[in-house]
């Protein structure tokens, strides 16, 4: 399953990729953010593994991200995997103007574990996407609004 999202925002790419790379700003934008720990590697370079955590309902879930590319402003693209499969998020930040950002975001799904989330996938694979998009639009909000 791949699929894509983009958000224009109204700030500068270096703001933006400022605010974008500090894992300290996750859990404004992230619905359900608990923690980023890393694991291996040293953090924000290519190769460099982080386990991070959600609580989702009643669940907690950990995704264990590994950096593929680091590349900023222009590029970040990181692997990530849970209980619920692997995936794959190539992030690029595009500067429109001065002051305006294009954050596009493309996501590959390779792997799906579980008949739930398997057919989640085949049945409603829209929902991944408006998850993408509401966390894109959430950091938007948040870079136009500043810390």
């Amino acid at each position: 399953m791949k699929f894509s999202c983009q958000v224009d925002i109204n700030k500068s790419r270096k703001e933006v990729v400022s605010i974008f790379n500090n894992p300290d700003n996750m859990k404004y934008w992230q619905d359900g953010f608990l923690s980023l720990d890393y694991i291996s590697g040293t953090p924000g370079e290519v190769g460099a593994v982080s386990h991070i955590a959600y609580q989702i309902g009643n669940r907690q879930i950990v995704l264990k991200e590994t950096i593929l590319t680091n590349d900023l402003p222009e590029a970040f693209h990181g692997r990530y995997e849970g209980d619920f499969g692997m995936n794959t998020m190539y992030n690029y930040f595009d500067a429109l103007d001065h002051q305006t950002t294009r954050w596009r975001s493309e996501i590959e799904y390779t792997e799906m574990k579980g008949l739930v989330m398997k057919l989640m996938s085949f049945f409603v694979p829209s929902m991944f996407q408006k998850q993408t998009q509401k966390w894109m639009d959430q950091f938007k909000a948040l870079a136009e609004k500043g810390l």
